[in-house]
């Protein structure tokens, strides 16, 4: 064994090939082949989109869990730990399984270098394959088409939501972007399209390849009530009176909707009731994405780290009424369209306090301090870290006002972390 801790594998990883995003699902057909891996017989959802992807499929697994079902699912990135990346029946992978994984994955790779989420996702159709699943469901790390996800065929794809995001390596328009995303379709397959706005490329994408294209708003769609809510399709299926998504935030309606549209499509191979889908709606959680822990100081953590979900961001906030001031945590990486984030979020804070993160895609706290300044954010500090930005926080906020630590998962993550610690000393 190359290594004996999973720390040394994940560290070696990341420096094994030449560059850290490298789009391409050759080197993953070669590994695989020699790894002599069997397409799972088991039913596979695919999961693409620019936000929304990770709500998705908490809900699809607490859904196919409350059903009765032995459920796999790999996403992306983590918030805390590294295992969280691969469950198993609602379990996180064990050190003990990733370390198996690697070395095979290793052993079978010969002179092929692999990309860190490469060896991730190689290691998750690894455990899979001998863990007798009913239902798998992959989460797309970047993009869809050539993302390493993509390299097993979905028996039934999503995707999400379309905006900008990762241009440097989708595209710099949305219907380049969608083109991307929409390359997780299938031919005949149901290829289910959850926002209301749908680009064109999608569409044509889904026609060249005669798969299945289901539309919200076309195809199927949803009413809301006061307290309940109604979901139908265009074949005749209806479900009245369902309790709004756990989650927090109207775009769930849409990412709930498009999840009962795909589990519809699969309901041969993989029936359902109408308990098993009010029960996930009512369960379901999924850190990190508008998570709030209440005290005499409110704090909220969410992973907006891009134009799209901070306008939600800012949305969710404008409905949560604030005793006192809103003071905000940030951390975003440098590859992402940092002024347009800032923009959504005008007026939502009184003041920004900004953390460095780690990485090679970070930018230092100095640096985006000044370009959210240029766009008129209110910043009083900076931070190395962000255990020091919260902590500067802490000393800033009186009762009744709240904190938002929000960005990248690599700020939410270890916001967490510090919340918690805080709480339990």
């Amino acid at each position: 064994m190359r290594f004996s801790r999973l720390e040394d594998w994940l560290s070696w990883q990341e420096t094994l090939h030449p560059t850290a995003i490298d789009l391409s699902l050759d080197r993953l057909r070669r590994t695989l082949g020699r790894l002599g891996w069997r397409t799972p017989s088991c039913p596979v959802i695919t999961v693409a989109g620019t936000n929304g992807k990770g709500s998705s499929v908490a809900l699809l697994n607490r859904i196919l869990t409350g059903a009765g079902y032995r459920v796999g699912t790999f996403t992306s990135p983590h918030l805390i730990r590294y295992n969280e990346r691969i469950t198993i029946a609602d379990r996180e992978i064990s050190d003990a399984s990733l370390l198996i994984a690697f070395e095979r994955i290793d052993a079978a790779r010969g002179e092929e270098t692999l990309t860190f989420f490469e060896f991730n996702a190689l290691a998750a159709l690894l455990v899979f394959e001998s863990a007798n699943l009913d239902a798998i469901i992959l989460e797309v790390g970047m993009g869809g088409r050539l993302d390493a996800v993509n390299v097993v065929d979905a028996d039934v794809a999503i995707v999400t939501s379309i905006a900008l995001d990762h241009v440097d390596w989708l595209g710099p328009d949305v219907e380049t972007i969608a083109r991307e995303k929409a390359g997780v379709f299938r031919a005949k397959r149901p290829a289910i399209f959850g926002s209301r706005t749908m680009p064109q490329t999608i569409a044509a994408h889904a026609e060249s390849i005669q798969a299945q294209l289901l539309r919200l708003g076309i195809d199927f769609d949803y009413a809301r009530g006061e307290s309940q809510w109604t979901w139908w399709d265009a074949r005749g299926n209806e479900l009245d009176e369902l309790p709004p998504p756990a989650l927090i935030g109207d775009i769930q309606f849409d990412n709930a909707a498009a999840v009962i549209q795909a589990l519809h499509s699969l309901k041969d191979r993989l029936p359902f009731t109408r308990e098993a889908i009010e029960r996930g709606l009512r369960d379901v959680s999924l850190r990190g994405r508008f998570q709030i822990f209440e005290g005499p100081v409110e704090w909220i953590v969410d992973v907006a780290h891009n134009p799209a979900a901070a306008a939600a961001l800012a949305a969710q906030l404008a409905e949560r009424a604030v005793e006192g001031r809103s003071i905000a945590v940030c951390g975003i990486l440098a590859d992402k369209d940092i002024e347009s984030v800032a923009q959504q979020l005008d007026g939502s804070f009184d003041e920004w306090i900004i953390a460095g993160l780690q990485g090679g895609r970070a930018l230092p706290s100095t640096a985006l301090a000044e370009r959210l300044r240029a766009q008129g954010a209110n910043v009083v500090a900076t931070a190395d870290t962000v255990a020091a930005a919260c902590d500067v926080a802490r000393t800033r906020a009186k009762n009744g006002d709240r904190v938002v630590a929000f960005g990248s998962f690599l700020t939410v993550g270890p916001a967490i972390e510090w919340i918690r610690e805080c709480r339990s000393a």
